[in-house]
């Protein structure tokens, strides 16, 4: 417990590099953190060490309130990224909204342009270990993702995805007050 009281020191020491920074919020290290005046976190928000957060260009992130960051996670942005509030990110996992353009046969990868997709996780959405929220990706409310899934596209609240590439499973059913398989 008391490494915690260090992890929110320190979140006093970088709050002021931030474009906001809620508290009582707290950051493990180590850490990687770059472009962070273009990163506004909320209120009580928990992350974990190991966390890469990088902001290129004219990128931005939002971390809303009451979101835990597991441990070596990785967040890229050159464009809009929100994290809903309440949301659980479970470690190893991969967050951007950016694409590289591979066109130019004789040009590295790295040297190509980017292709931006705003990136949205939903409120109370639970990402788990190992998965890929890939750019253009827009989950509803509370989407929960199975581990090791690579996600791309919109999906709807209260939902199941799973899978490479994922799909929806399962829907939670408001008349029968369950989560019921989807054909």
């Amino acid at each position: 417990m008391i490494y915690k009281i260090f992890w929110a020191l320190r979140a006093l020491l970088y709050a002021p590099f931030f474009g906001k920074f809620g508290l009582p919020s707290y950051l493990g290290k180590p850490l990687f953190l770059m472009g962070t005046r273009n990163v506004f976190i909320g209120k009580k928000v928990r992350i974990f060490p190991h966390l890469r957060m990088e902001v290129h260009r004219k990128g931005n992130i939002h971390i809303q309130d009451d979101v835990v960051i597991s441990q070596n996670v990785h967040i890229t942005s050159a464009g809009n990224l929100v994290i809903g509030k309440s949301s659980l990110i479970l470690a190893n996992v991969f967050i951007t909204n950016i694409d590289h353009d591979y066109e130019e046969l004789d040009k590295h990868v790295v040297n190509q342009e980017y292709i931006i997709s705003d990136t949205v996780i939903g409120e109370n959405c639970y990402i788990g270990m190992g998965s890929a929220i890939m750019a253009g990706t827009k989950l509803g409310k509370q989407c929960i993702v199975g581990a090791n899934s690579v996600v791309r596209g919109e999906f709807p609240d209260y939902c199941v995805i799973v899978g490479a590439p994922a799909k929806v499973v399962k829907k939670y059913n408001f008349e029968t007050q369950e989560w019921e398989k989807v054909k």
